[in-house]
């Protein structure tokens, strides 16, 4: 009996040195795997127009403190805000113009990457009458535009220069959108170029007019590859420090975007709310015609480098005066 006493107590020992072995591994396991995310601040600028859709619902979300990171929203109407800022780190990132962000690369001397694309083309042929429906119907007519001197006036030079026209159409440029497409309401443009969301407020302004040629469709039609025109940029010594932070801006304005496509009726009341876009109304028209999207990595390098050759061959001053190097293109 004793033995058997002796026995069941060696047991009983073993058993709970067992059991509190297994706890510890346990918990050393959840502490081991355990590593809470570490919210920082960020300071973020975002461009009035399609650019600056895709960061709408992150900043209600910011409003609702419901972001992973402290994100500090500056919105701005002119890009060379976004320039000052990154230059003087007054913004840590940035939604700006494709040629923007490889000009700012090489004015910082390559401390410039850039995350994600957040805007394919935005650029359509407005026609008041029925006589344009392809590129090469262009020539002979005079077509109003605006965006001399950036990536609306090469991507047309391009488009034009492939279709055998340059010679054939006399473009006029216009000061600003706005002035077009109140020439364009008006009927004293013909045929016009315009951004969205500037397509959609002309539009709603005279049901003469009509969309004659989507450019988007047409880039891709010529060179095969997609047309961007928007991207989010940061500085490359932020991201260097903050890798973890910056994957999980990512990871939230990428959710940002799909519900930019997906819950446009919302998306649109931001617009209005944030000063994206001036009203709510015009925001709902213009979001599906704005190409909002979230490309990164390979696919995103690929598709930049492919812009910035073209604007780069049309006049390398617009892109800084030489093609970014390949650190330039964030987790590629």
């Amino acid at each position: 009996m004793k033995k058997a006493i002796s026995l069941l107590l060696v047991f009983a020992i073993l058993f709970a040195f067992a059991a509190c072995g297994t706890t510890n591994d346990e918990d050393n396991t959840e502490t081991a795997t355990e590593s809470p995310y570490q919210s920082i601040t960020m300071k973020v600028a975002g461009l009035a127009g399609p650019t600056g859709i895709g960061m709408v619902n992150l900043m209600k979300a910011q409003d609702d403190k419901t972001a992973k990171n402290d994100y500090q929203f500056s919105v701005v109407s002119d890009p060379t805000e976004i320039v000052a800022g990154m230059t003087n780190s007054s913004y840590d990132i940035a939604a700006c113009p494709i040629n923007l962000a490889a000009t700012l690369y090489n004015k910082l001397e390559g401390n410039i990457q850039v995350l994600s694309v957040n805007t394919k083309g935005v650029l359509y042929i407005l026609e008041n009458g029925n006589l344009v429906n392809s590129l090469a119907d262009l020539a002979g007519k005079k077509l109003y535009a605006t965006g001399q001197g950036s990536t609306p006036e090469y991507i047309l030079n391009y488009l034009l220069e492939k279709s055998g026209i340059t010679d054939k159409v006399t473009v006029e440029y216009v000061a600003s959108h706005d002035e077009l497409a109140t020439l364009a309401a008006s009927g004293k443009a013909t045929i016009s170029m315009l951004p969205e969301p500037k397509v959609t407020a002309a539009l709603s302004q005279n049901t003469d007019l009509r969309i004659a040629l989507n450019l988007t469709e047409e880039f891709e039609k010529i060179s095969g590859q997609t047309l961007i025109q928007g991207v989010v940029i940061a500085k490359k010594d932020f991201v260097e420090q903050n890798p973890e932070a910056v994957k999980m801006f990512l990871k939230e304005y990428e959710a940002s975007i799909n519900a930019a496509n997906t819950d446009i009726e919302t998306t649109s009341a931001l617009c209005e709310q944030y000063g994206i876009i001036p009203k709510a109304a015009v925001a709902k028209k213009a979001i599906p015609n704005c190409n909002i999207a979230f490309i990164d990595g390979a696919d995103m390098k690929a598709s930049i480098s492919a812009n910035l050759q073209i604007f780069f061959d049309a006049n390398p001053k617009s892109i800084g005066g030489k093609l970014p190097g390949d650190d330039f293109y964030f987790g590629a």
